[in-house]
């Protein structure tokens, strides 16, 4: 009996002898079963750890909202005495998808209008359907509607910002999301404060209202640095460093963008952003599409996380950020969707595949990017972009318990040589079977079980009439 653990212990991809001795010991050593509230048990384990390891029948113990313990079920059953039960056979474990960058609130203005130029697209439909539509209650069911639709694809964890972002944050933890929560600050009248004296007050209350929840971070947002200017953004940083806050903002997302900053700065955003004492390691960066190589030095010497959006930089023609060579940097650099209405959907599994295909096709070059790089830009890649590393993106004791099971036994995945190719070029959001946040299930057999769906679309759909009489584009 032995002998045959330990050559289990082995088989298992990159599992040194020592790992696999110690495993057996213990396995061996007669200690009475610890308790547990949840063992998760028969599924292909990806953990996304520092050595890579996968454990074909694997298993995940689970207290409270932490993980115990990852490894070969054999040995954890050994090891644990559960509560709960649960069996993954067939399917595929994997750390939580992590989003880095959103505007969930959107999904009420998901497509409203397509195909125009950004600035068109912004000041002809976006803002006066925000103008007109956006309040509490507009966030608040735009929210619901993001969670279920992210929590039903495998995304975890997401950075947002927006306005209202208070009933955002108070959403997503009512559906039981981790969440960064980033109220907008802009120079001009936004829906939630008609000055920026008005929001940046607010948000210091809302950074310390929240400063200690289990799942939400919240954090300070200006908008850009040709929405805010250099007084505020100023004031921004200074907030973000006295709570230790995150820090979100887009920059260098258009040619116009950096036309703009340049003739009025002299500059580029980054190197704007840098001359303002800005660029610090809380400081989570959207798009970065026209860094320089000047630029992205800057933002990898101050440990900035990058947010890519490949689906809504292709939409907007915003351009191809420079991804591989901040890779080679050795960048945090995470996966986002950006908003609903800019994209049109939450679905991390389109935005993989397009990151790895897009990056292929710009710089001619097959080897770029590979699948497993990118399963790390969604997972642990991500989380380390939003300056989370060290409690989720990965399925390692002591961090947090969030994670998700994948059908495995389906056409359109059958076959399977390669899991992380399988990830990144054949998964689908609707092959997520259960999502787990924190300990706890949140979606299973088909089910949302934090979230009145049927309410939330009707709702929707509410919205949907009222906002179409007035701002569809015909």
């Amino acid at each position: 009996m032995f002998l045959s653990r330990l050559r289990l212990f082995f088989r298992h991809r990159r599992i040194g002898p020592a790992i696999g001795l110690l495993a057996a010991m213990t396995f061996c050593s007669g200690a009475p079963p610890e308790s547990v509230d949840l063992l998760i048990t028969g599924g292909l384990v990806v953990t996304m750890d520092p050595q890579g390891h996968i454990y074909e029948n694997g298993a995940v113990a689970i207290g409270g909202d932490r993980i115990l313990a990852v490894g070969p079920a054999a040995d954890l059953k050994s090891r644990f005495r559960p509560r709960t039960s649960l069996r993954a056979d067939g399917q595929v474990i994997l750390p939580g998808l992590v989003n880095t960058h959103n505007h969930v609130p959107m999904t009420l203005l998901r497509g409203i209008s397509d195909d125009l130029p950004l600035m068109d697209w912004l000041t002809r439909y976006i803002f006066p359907a925000e103008a007109a539509f956006v309040d509490a209650e507009f966030v608040r069911w735009g929210t619901r509607l993001a969670c279920a639709e992210m929590i039903r694809s495998g995304t975890t964890t997401f950075a947002d910002m927006y306005y209202f972002e208070d009933v955002v944050a108070e959403a997503a933890r009512s559906a039981g999301m981790r969440a960064i929560a980033g109220q907008t600050i802009l120079d001009f009248p936004a829906p939630d404060h008609k000055t920026t004296a008005a929001a940046l007050a607010w948000t210091e209350g809302f950074l310390q209202r929240w400063g200690k929840d289990p799942l939400i971070r919240p954090a300070v947002a200006p908008h850009a640095p040709f929405t805010v200017s250099p007084e505020n953004l100023k004031a921004c940083s200074a907030l973000s460093a006295k709570y230790q806050a995150p820090l979100e903002i887009h920059v260098s997302e258009t040619r116009a963008e950096q036309a703009q900053i340049l003739e009025k700065y002299k500059t580029t955003p980054t190197r704007h952003l840098h001359a303002l004492g800005v660029l610090s390691e809380r400081v989570i960066a959207a798009h970065c599409v026209w860094a320089d190589e000047e630029d992205t030095r800057l933002l990898h010497q101050y440990g900035v996380g990058i947010a890519h959006n490949p689906e809504s930089n292709m939409k907007l023609a915003s351009g191809v950020a420079p991804i591989a060579r901040m890779l080679r940097m050795g960048m945090a650099v995470g996966v986002g969707t950006d908003g609903p209405a800019s994209n049109n959907d939450l679905n991390l599994w389109e935005a993989m595949d397009l990151t790895g295909k897009l990056q292929k096709l710009h710089s001619n070059d097959t080897t770029v990017l590979p699948a497993e790089q990118v399963v790390r830009m969604a997972t642990i890649l991500g989380a380390r972009a939003l300056h989370m590393d060290a409690m989720i993106g990965s399925l390692e004791a002591g961090k947090k318990a969030d994670l998700i099971c994948l059908e495995m036994r389906r056409p359109h995945l059958m076959p399977l040589y390669n899991i992380y190719s399988h990830l990144v070029n054949a998964y689908k959001g609707s092959d997520v079977s259960r999502t787990i946040i924190a300990g706890r299930v949140l979606f299973e057999k088909g089910r949302l079980l934090t979230l009145d769906e049927p309410q939330v679309l009707a709702k929707a759909y509410e919205y949907q009439q009222k906002i179409a009489a007035r701002f569809t584009r015909r």
